[in-house]
């Protein structure tokens, strides 16, 4: 019996490891709690996506949803709601592999508290917020899943690295299911720092951001 195993098949077992891995983390960090928040990798022949209701906790690889590059389910359990979301970024932005959306605590209650700007919900308070997350706009309220949600993602997808849905959470991409994951830990650490603040520090200036464009390439 041949048992050989082609490369996009370990591909896709890699991801679906990746995501139960980085779910697993996510979830003992408190990042996510009961069955909300989801993550999503791109395949040759599709996209793998968090079952609707799971907790990132307790993902079993074989289990996560797979769907076809038309968005047909094709395996696994049944796929999240956010499946337009994900898609979309995917669509607009083909260096982006993989997409995290928690409900992270201090980023709900940052947009409850009030953002900085629409168009910026953090000042850059730090080197590494600006170098590894960059400008993150709000989006106002619309239910979980609704489609008008994902449209605003697609025009975004291009031009930032994640949004803040008002009381929902934060969505972020990235070129792997990782590193999207490292870039939402560091959003949802600098919103702890600002809201821990009771005197609001000063952001970093001009010339400190221009340093760190020139020094490390930060796209801020």
């Amino acid at each position: 019996m041949n048992t050989t195993i082609s490369a996009a098949q370990r591909a896709e077992n890699s991801a679906r490891e990746e995501i139960a891995r980085i779910g697993a983390d996510l979830y003992s960090r408190r990042y996510t709690v009961g069955s909300a928040g989801n993550i999503s990798a791109r395949l040759d022949d599709g996209w793998l996506i968090t079952p609707t209701d799971a907790c990132l906790g307790h993902l079993d690889p074989a289990a996560i949803a797979k769907v076809d590059r038309e968005g047909n389910w094709v395996s696994g359990d049944k796929p999240s709601k956010t499946l337009a979301l994900h898609r979309n970024v995917y669509d607009t932005n083909p260096a982006m592999n993989g997409v995290v959306h928690t409900h992270s605590t201090h980023l709900v209650a940052l947009s409850l508290a009030g953002v900085w700007k629409p168009d910026d919900i953090l000042p850059p308070i730090t080197p590494y917020y600006v170098m590894k997350v960059g400008h993150i706009p709000l989006i106002p309220y619309r239910r979980p899943g609704d489609p008008e949600v994902a449209e605003r993602i697609r025009a975004l997808a291009s031009s930032v690295r994640g949004v803040l849905l008002e009381r929902l959470g934060p969505v972020v991409w990235g070129a792997s299911v990782s590193q999207a994951a490292y870039a939402l830990e560091e959003l949802e650490e600098s919103a702890q720092l600002w809201l821990m603040q009771t005197t609001k520090p000063e952001p970093l200036s001009d010339a400190q951001i221009d340093e760190l464009r020139t020094t490390f390439g930060a796209k801020w």
